[in-house]
């Protein structure tokens, strides 16, 4: 039953079933549009993509580290500015999206690791919630991207 977990779990991080996968929320955005806020929307492109990408090295790092220390709510997990600093910090970001999600995604093909094994810190979380909540939230913020995409015209 593990393995089929793991490839339940595998699947959903791959955004594959019912989500849009992170790949193509992200694909050929154009530079100019990164750092709009259209329509009353509350975060631009460029802050979805860096919370994701901070989000999700939180989980990576806690699920890799028994002693690390999540950093604060929510101030460090979401970007100040609106706008990428360069055009090359979004192609950045993205490639260190995929690099953590390969690790994770790694973590969790694991066979010698427990799924279900509760880490020694963190109140007793497993690696099989981290992947859950990070499958979760990727999905949730990839949706606002692509509403983002629609009514940018993209």
């Amino acid at each position: 039953m593990s393995d089929l977990v793991r490839q339940h779990l595998l699947t959903f991080l791959d955004g594959k079933g019912a989500h849009a996968p992170f790949d193509q929320a992200v694909a050929d955005f154009p530079a100019s549009l990164r750092g709009l806020k259209p329509g009353g929307a509350p975060h631009s492109a460029w802050q979805l993509l860096e919370h994701l990408r901070i989000a999700q090295r939180d989980l990576l790092d806690f699920s890799r580290d028994p002693d690390y220390v999540s950093p604060k709510w929510p101030d460090s997990y979401w970007p100040t500015a609106e706008v990428p600093a360069t055009d090359r910090a979004w192609d950045e970001s993205v490639a260190e999206y995929q690099t953590d999600l390969a690790a994770m995604k790694a973590l969790i093909a694991d066979e010698s690791r427990d799924l279900f094994e509760p880490y020694p810190s963190g109140s007793g979380k497993p690696l099989f919630r981290n992947a859950l909540i990070l499958a979760d939230h990727t999905s949730y913020h990839v949706g606002q991207l692509m509403y983002l995409r629609k009514i940018l015209g993209l």
